[in-house]
């Protein structure tokens, strides 16, 4: 079948059960690249995501001038003199159009970004905006978006900052992760709506504190970087929690058992949560040696869920709730609107073509059961809509999903590993 035709989504013809072993986790993948790049000293990092996110993340810190080299599983990278000239590809990945200005303050020369088409409409104008009141020179003709180009002269002053994140914590831990090498640290103070996806900031300041990084984040809405040394780390990199998402709805929805392997006992991802969400939707779960299991009792409980925390979980706790036995609502996400694609229109537009209820909130979804029928799902180049129409494909006839190769940007192998357990 064609790519204008679509990937033809497996069909479940019963319940779907199995084992899956998911690689790195994205979020924690760039957050330890761009903390060895910062580093005293070389780090190993072991079990490292190889993805789009990741790759392009790796690329723009060889850019910059760190040293970054593979042997079968591990990565070592070698900190070095940051420097431009330099250009910058941050594709559609949020890590690496937040976290790299604020490392790109630090080198000696110019450094230029741009990224995918999408990515040039994503608001970046609370980090260019913090990164000037800490002194650094940014040309972004006045538009607040790619493209923009950061005068880096080796160091940046540092100090007080306050923005409003309530768009993303991305813009918090794109600071904290780059602060300790500035002059007088960082002082972050929030001041708008609640900042969502807590347990990302919890993973920025707790990866820092490994690394000997003294971080304060006591008061509420404010977080203190210490100037001084981000010692080398190496790192044994989790398996990604969130693109397990999928595999284990498989089992809600099917009343089957999905098992993920290597589920850590505690974990900062926001994935982590999705044990109780599960719950919740009426599965049984349980974390043992072997990994995390869930299992579909053959019923889908209808959840009022407030997501503002675990966003990026949304669409494929959408597809779930599409089968629920009742009307099902997600909250605390209208920051979603900002994200690859505008997720919450999307999946509205999305779920409604196939026959389905969704409507927006002023912050999130209602979806109301219906039956779904066949057809075209759009992606918009997000992997996280690529996961949600997988999840529905299960028990919908003749789904077909546009452009699932956009799954790459964190899970490559989604593809095989997708219609492997539905086989």
């Amino acid at each position: 079948m064609s790519e204008d035709q679509g990937w033809p989504a497996p069909l479940a013809d019963g319940a779907v059960n199995g084992r899956v072993t998911v690689p790195g986790s994205k979020s924690i993948s760039n957050r330890a690249l761009v903390l060895a790049a910062l580093a005293d000293g070389p780090s190993q990092l072991t079990g490292l995501l190889a993805a789009r996110d990741t790759g392009l993340m790796r690329s723009a810190l060889v850019a910059l001038g760190v040293g970054i080299t593979e042997s079968g599983t591990t990565v070592t990278v070698t900190p070095g003199s940051l420097k431009g000239p330099a250009n910058v590809d941050c594709g559609l990945a949020g890590t690496v159009m937040r976290f790299v200005p604020p490392v790109a303050a630090l080198a000696d020369g110019v450094v230029a970004f741009d990224g995918d088409e999408y990515a040039r409409e994503r608001p970046m104008d609370v980090i260019l905006g913090a990164l000037r009141t800490l002194g650094v020179q940014i040309d972004d003709a006045g538009t607040g978006r790619m493209p923009y180009s950061v005068s880096g002269t080796g160091s940046v002053r540092g100090g007080k900052v306050t923005l409003d994140a309530s768009g993303s914590s991305q813009f918090v831990s794109a600071l904290l992760l780059a602060g300790a090498r500035y002059d007088e640290g960082v002082d972050i103070r929030h001041d708008g709506k609640p900042v969502p996806s807590q347990p990302h900031l919890d993973m920025s300041v707790a990866m820092l504190r490994e690394r000997g990084v003294h971080v304060d984040d006591a008061e509420p809405n404010r977080w203190v970087v210490a100037p001084g040394t981000v010692r080398a780390l190496d790192t044994a990199i989790e398996p990604d929690l969130s693109n397990a998402a999928p595999f284990l709805a498989a089992a809600v929805i099917t009343g089957g058992s999905v098992t993920v392997t290597g589920w850590p006992a505690e974990t900062t991802q926001p994935g982590g949560q999705l044990p109780e969400i599960f719950t919740r939707f009426g599965a049984e779960v349980t974390l043992g040696a072997d990994g995390l299991t869930v299992r579909g009792t053959g019923r889908v409980q209808a959840c009022d869920l407030d997501l503002s925390q675990v966003g990026e979980l949304s669409p494929v706790i959408a597809a779930v709730a599409a089968f629920a036995d009742g009307p099902s609502y997600l909250r605390g996400i209208a920051h979603l609107r900002n994200h690859e694609t505008d997720r919450l229109a999307g999946l509205e537009a999305e779920f409604n073509a196939l026959g389905g209820d969704v409507t927006q909130l002023e912050d999130g979804l209602a979806i109301r059961p219906k039956p779904l029928h066949g057809g075209l799902f759009h992606t918009y180049d997000d992997h996280r809509m690529a996961h949600a129409a997988a999840v529905l494909g299960l028990l919908v006839d003749d789904l077909r999903i546009e452009n699932i190769g956009t799954t790459a940007k964190t899970l490559p192998e989604f593809p095989d590993m997708w219609s492997g357990l539905v086989a």
